[in-house]
């Protein structure tokens, strides 16, 4: 009777710890208990449910690298006929959530999630309908519309910005094209094109011209997606980070550009001593973009192209298959 006491204790503490995504728990009752990994709650919800349901990544991953136990636990559903599937396309709670910054990382990690466990079952399983007549695809719309939808319209709100900026910028480098610092003389050349500091002005300008398009026309494919939520795992993420990339591309030339002329200016008329300060100025303007949108741009291309947060069974990351 002791024994069987001592063992509900460390089964509800295994569960306890799949729940709380306490690895080191789960590991060492496992060692002692082996067969505590099949053990369940209340829902019949097994600790690998549980560690898909709380987004518990690394007790996930320990979990389905124990050998033999995969494909039974697989199988298993609670007691609404939910597989493991079904669990992962509901909603966590918000703390899981608040894991990653940004609208977008969040329903891209979410994706992440439901296309690593998919990989992971066999085919009649994605089409395995609970006893709400639902598939594991329809759970997952109808728990994440309003993410959706919130996303949505925050990726317009910072596409409409960035395009407005964009805009701004590719006229003034066009203006600039035309409007040469130091004027033509009258055969129709430029009076400063001698000289490296030209040449920087031009190269600069150049490049916050095309760049600017790029960025334009970047942010104008994002008005014009589908936005399903399949576009949230690699093709959105993908266009923001190559715009936003464009878009820092095109400040910080406009701003050589502008310092460039600046000099050629204030040179040929002896007054360098106003160049310091406007040349501080304009830099300061790239560092407070880069201060505000380097984290979002970072994170981005971390869970985009970084090293994924799951593991297969020999070790290796599997980045490679949820991209499609």
């Amino acid at each position: 009777m002791v024994v069987g006491v001592e063992l509900r204790r460390r089964e509800g503490m295994y569960v306890d710890g799949a729940k709380n995504g306490i690895q080191e728990i789960v590991e060492e009752i496992l060692v002692v208990f082996p067969d505590a990994i099949s053990c369940v709650d209340k829902e019949k919800h097994s600790a690998l449910h549980l560690a898909v349901m709380y987004r518990r990544e690394h007790v996930f991953n320990f979990i389905i690298q124990q050998m033999g136990v995969r494909k039974k636990l697989l199988l298993k559903v609670d007691k609404g006929g939910n597989n493991i599937l079904h669990l992962v396309g509901r909603m966590p709670y918000q703390p899981q959530l608040e894991v990653v910054s940004g609208a977008i990382l969040q329903m891209q990690r979410e994706l992440q999630w439901y296309k690593e466990v998919e990989k992971l079952v066999s085919v009649q399983a994605t089409t395995t309908m609970n006893r709400d007549k639902q598939t594991p695809m329809m759970v997952f719309e109808e728990n994440h519309r309003r993410m959706i939808q919130s996303e949505e319209q925050w990726i317009v709100s910072m596409a409409s910005a960035c395009t407005v900026s964009t805009t701004i910028i590719g006229t003034i480098a066009f203006s600039a094209a035309i409007q040469v610092p130091g004027g033509n003389n009258p055969e129709g050349h430029t009076i400063l094109y001698e000289g490296t500091d030209f040449t920087i002005f031009a190269i600069s300008n150049a490049v916050a011209l095309y760049s600017a398009i790029s960025t334009f026309l970047i942010f104008l494919s994002i008005f014009t997606t589908r936005y399903a939520a399949i576009d949230f795992l690699y093709s959105l993420p993908n266009r923001l980070i190559i715009g936003l990339t464009s878009l820092f591309v095109s400040i910080t030339s406009t701003i050589i550009a502008f310092s460039s002329a600046l000099y050629l200016i204030f040179v040929q008329e002896n007054k360098s001593l106003i160049l310091p300060p406007v040349v501080i100025m304009s830099f300061g303007l790239v560092i407070v973009f880069a201060f505000l949108q380097f984290p979002l741009l970072l994170n981005m291309m971390k869970t985009t192209y970084g090293q994924s947060m799951f593991k297969l069974s020999n070790g290796r990351n599997s980045r490679k298959g949820i991209r499609f």
